[in-house]
């Protein structure tokens, strides 16, 4: 029984599953953007807010968490600058999950998870008068 027992398992070993969790966020603060299924959304969502939290303190210990966390550097000074200076001013919030529909070769129900603020950029090709 898993009674009391916090968060999903996602059919994964713990290793794989922490795994799997640092390379999703590191993709989110990377790219600010993924797309994957509800259930990962769900649990990577509260990681990802509690480092923009750490990122929002802003001194050496917090980055060290962070680095031990998110392993790569440029990513880490992403956090701490760009995506820091977005949700100074905010409370919390800082993640949106947004339902997309389910995959056509599982059926999973599929998600994309973004930062708040997040702007695609749409290149729309010059038409020539």
């Amino acid at each position: 029984m898993r009674h009391r027992k916090a968060g999903k398992r996602l059919g994964r070993t713990s290793s794989h599953r922490m795994a799997m969790f640092r390379n999703m966020v590191t993709s989110l603060f990377e790219h600010e953007r993924i797309v994957t299924t509800t259930e990962k959304a769900k649990e990577v969502r509260p990681i990802a807010e509690k480092l923009i939290t750490l990122a929002k303190k802003g001194d050496l210990h917090a980055r060290r968490q962070a680095l031990s966390f998110i392993r790569s550097k440029s990513v880490v000074e992403k956090l701490f600058t760009d995506i820091k200076e977005k949700f100074l001013e905010r409370n919390g919030g800082y993640t949106r999950i947004l339902q997309t529909g389910v995959r056509k070769g599982d059926a999973a129900s599929m998600a994309i998870i973004e930062l708040v603020g997040y702007e695609e950029v749409i290149q729309v090709p010059q038409t020539e008068s």
